[in-house]
């Protein structure tokens, strides 16, 4: 499949019965509350796989998957990946490799919110955008604009507090940004994400 921007994949309530690898692009996946509040689990890059529950019985989508930029996605039907988990060892490994990968990073992700303050929680959710591009560790690293709002979402605080931090962040030289994006001073925003 090939996505634009803004384009979703599945939306929470669907049926559940594939399961999705991302060639090229990102991809982020949300949920909704009753109360219309949204909250941004993950945002995956490529060589990710996503909608992995329709594997263990998930009958309908409990998230939302959309292409955050120009997007390619491969579309597994759920018989077809169970079969290939079956037969094909090497993909077996990788995939469950891949799965408990997210799992760890969940469970970080699960831990900061609970013990670290708003700024820490941002420098980590930066650190983390930063490198889903790269797989070797980079000096400065470009990420493509996302609004205050969208990382608000992603922190789990107020738009204005991310705009406070963001400005912090420049004024310190750990960021820089302009309309076109962001680019993230990795191993001085690591300092702050490692030290209080």
């Amino acid at each position: 499949m090939t996505l634009r921007k803004g384009d979703k994949i599945f939306t929470q309530g669907d049926h559940a019965d594939a399961i999705f690898f991302i060639e090229s692009g990102k991809v982020k996946i949300s949920v909704v509350s009753p109360a219309g509040k949204e909250a941004i689990l993950v945002m995956l890059g490529p060589h990710n796989f996503f909608g992995e529950g329709s594997l263990v019985g998930q009958s309908l989508r409990i998230s939302t998957a959309t292409a955050l930029e120009s997007t390619t996605v491969f579309r597994v039907e759920k018989a077809a990946m169970i079969r290939a988990l079956h037969v094909q060892a090497a993909l077996s490994e990788k995939f469950m490799a891949a799965l408990l990968v997210r799992n760890i990073d969940l469970e970080e992700d699960l831990c900061n919110q609970l013990f670290n303050h708003s700024e820490k929680r941002l420098a980590r959710v930066l650190l983390k955008l930063a490198r889903m591009r790269e797989h070797e560790a980079m000096r400065e690293a470009k990420i493509a604009m996302l609004s205050h709002e969208t990382l608000a979402e992603m922190v789990g605080t107020t738009r204005s507090r991310i705009t406070h931090f963001m400005n912090k962040f420049r004024t310190m030289g750990l960021i820089d940004y302009n309309n076109d994006g962001f680019t993230v001073r990795t191993e001085l925003l690591t300092d702050v994400v490692l030290h209080d």
